[in-house]
């Protein structure tokens, strides 16, 4: 049962709100120590991931240079960009994720957006500045709600979006659970019956985005209150 104490370390290291990367790579070290292996054989393991399937490597690439533009002021310019745009509110932007999220994930485009490399540094402060601009300053309250409306934006497009896409994991899945229950699916027929699901759900969210923007027209003026 030791080599199950990685899992306390993953649960331990996200409670304490530590770099998820650091607790990941703890999690591992402590896993393989307590399964009797070598520090070598460890670092092989993570040599293997990152030759077949090259996610290590996408995120010791993509982290990096998100921090650095960050540091040279990224969200800032974000804010000051979309704060210029008359027409743009927060919900209105993220609509406008939401839709670009779906499709690129319906096309197998999963790597392009995401919350660490487009929701953090671009979304959320553009979506804010937008905010700003209409009822000027924010409360603490209301960024941390236009993130969150931000997040879900991402979360409900990738999900509903990647199912249309023939090769995705959770598409052929579902078909080898079916084949083995007897039932014959080909995965077309599953990505085209994921069409009309994907549409609703852009259609119930994109409304509660919509409404995003009078929630904290409201929200402001109870706090001025």
């Amino acid at each position: 049962m030791w080599p199950l104490i990685g899992i306390g370390v993953i649960i331990t290291g996200f409670a304490a709100r530590v770099n998820p990367l650091i607790v990941i790579i703890a999690a591992a070290l402590a896993t393989g120590i307590a399964a009797h292996q070598s520090p070598l054989a460890i670092i092989a393991t993570f040599g293997k991931a990152y030759n077949e399937s090259r996610y290590v490597s996408i995120v010791w690439l993509i982290l990096p240079v998100i921090g650095l533009l960050e540091r040279e002021g990224l969200q800032e310019r974000a804010r000051m960009l979309v704060g210029r745009v008359r027409a743009a509110t927060a919900g209105r932007l993220l609509v406008v994720y939401l839709a670009l999220r779906q499709v690129t994930a319906a096309l197998g485009l999963l790597s392009l957006f995401g919350h660490a490399q487009t929701v953090r540094p671009l979304i959320a402060p553009m979506a804010e500045g937008a905010a700003e601009t209409r009822l000027g300053g924010l409360s603490e309250k209301s960024r941390m709600l236009i993130r969150a409306y931000a997040a879900s934006a991402d979360n409900v497009g990738a999900f509903f979006g990647e199912d249309i896409f023939l090769a995705v994991g959770s598409i052929l899945l579902i078909k080898g659970f079916l084949q083995q229950l007897g039932i014959l699916v080909a995965p077309l027929s599953l990505s085209l019956w994921a069409i009309p699901s994907a549409l609703l759900a852009f259609v119930i969210h994109g409304v509660r985005l919509w409404r995003l923007d009078a929630k904290l027209t409201r929200q402001s003026k109870d706090e001025a209150r």
